[in-house]
């Protein structure tokens, strides 16, 4: 029996050579591009048994046009960008890799919330612009250095991520609510589930860890920004589209919200740039919070395991 030719049509991100394909090579013809343009699918997918997309679209017009593809990986965990209902009529098996970045992402909200509070970047470009030598003091201040212990993390979204994320923020020593479907019997201890609008209003520090949904589009937005404290810090590592931009842009230039942090805008790269860049109270990120080594190795061992189990008959992680 042939070995089954299978497509990685935008490989670059996720491993743009310091990791290994061979999981996925070893079962088969593999052909890596880094990078698909969307009318390339096609012609680049044509005879392969299985494809793996982390961006790339995979619609119907595509499903219908590939008659023996049979797999479908997303190097992901989010798979929005696979018509799910076409591949199931078409016999489609499509698998993602859950939770393979929560670390990661937790990782990357506590290093742009420190970051914030305690402006260690600030402080070594002033001493490496010398400022501490010349000081008649053994130490100064650029501002104030604010402590987490005591204060209260709003945690929005409670999955994998957001669960982490509240079990460190009580860690150190914070307070943590959410505003959440979960039953507040089924949340640990430290999680007090609250309104949404309380949710606002308590927050020092206001984390995203949601999925996107038709539903809380602008989750953030001019109302809810206009129920948080003015010394309050709003954290995106999920979706972009959570936070209506021009609000959180006109809400940290009038001084109304003390300081965000984004790793995810609205579009994706911005070329045509966004109100929140720039802004000298708004620290802004390419995307990284999924992508630590560590993480990345992680998504691609899953994705050979989603292969190599959809290849034995006994397919894992199937969100078709």
């Amino acid at each position: 029996m042939a070995a089954p030719k299978i497509v990685i049509l935008d490989g670059y991100v996720a491993n743009s050579g310091d990791l290994s394909w061979q999981g996925i090579a070893s079962q088969g013809n593999l052909v890596v591009y880094d990078r698909t343009a969307p009318d390339e699918v096609i012609a680049r997918c044509a005879g392969a048994t299985a494809v793996f997309t982390n961006k790339v679209v995979i619609d119907a017009a595509i499903i219908a046009a590939l008659p023996e593809l049979r797999f479908i990986g997303v190097l992901a965990t989010g798979y929005n960008n696979v018509d799910i209902e076409a591949a199931r009529r078409a016999g489609i098996v499509v698998s993602n890799v859950p939770a393979y970045s929560t670390m990661s992402v937790t990782q990357l909200v506590f290093a742009m919330l420190l970051t914030i509070c305690n402006r260690v970047g600030d402080y070594s470009a002033s001493v490496a612009e010398g400022r501490w030598a010349s000081c008649e003091d053994f130490s100064y201040r650029l501002g104030p250095i604010d402590e987490l212990d005591g204060k209260t993390m709003a945690v929005y979204g409670l999955g994998n991520i957001g669960k982490r994320v509240a079990a460190i923020a009580a860690a150190f020593g914070m307070r943590v609510v959410s505003f959440t479907s979960q039953a507040a019997e089924n949340l640990p201890p430290y999680i007090e589930k609250v309104s949404h609008d309380e949710m606002f209003r308590r927050a020092d520090v206001l984390s995203l860890n949601a999925p996107l949904t038709a539903s809380n589009r602008h989750f953030v937005n001019a109302d809810t920004l206009a129920l948080m404290k003015p010394t309050a810090i709003v954290i995106n590592t999920a979706r972009g589209p959570l936070v209506d931009e021009d609000a959180l842009a006109e809400a940290l230039v009038s001084g109304r919200l003390a300081f965000a942090a984004v790793d995810v805008l609205d579009v994706e790269p911005p070329r045509k740039g966004s109100p929140l860049i720039g802004l000298p109270n708004c620290i802004v990120t390419p995307h990284i919070a999924w992508q630590s080594t560590d993480a990345r190795r992680r998504l691609l061992d899953v994705s050979a395991a989603n292969l190599r189990a959809f290849l034995a008959g006994a397919p894992q992680n199937v969100v078709s």
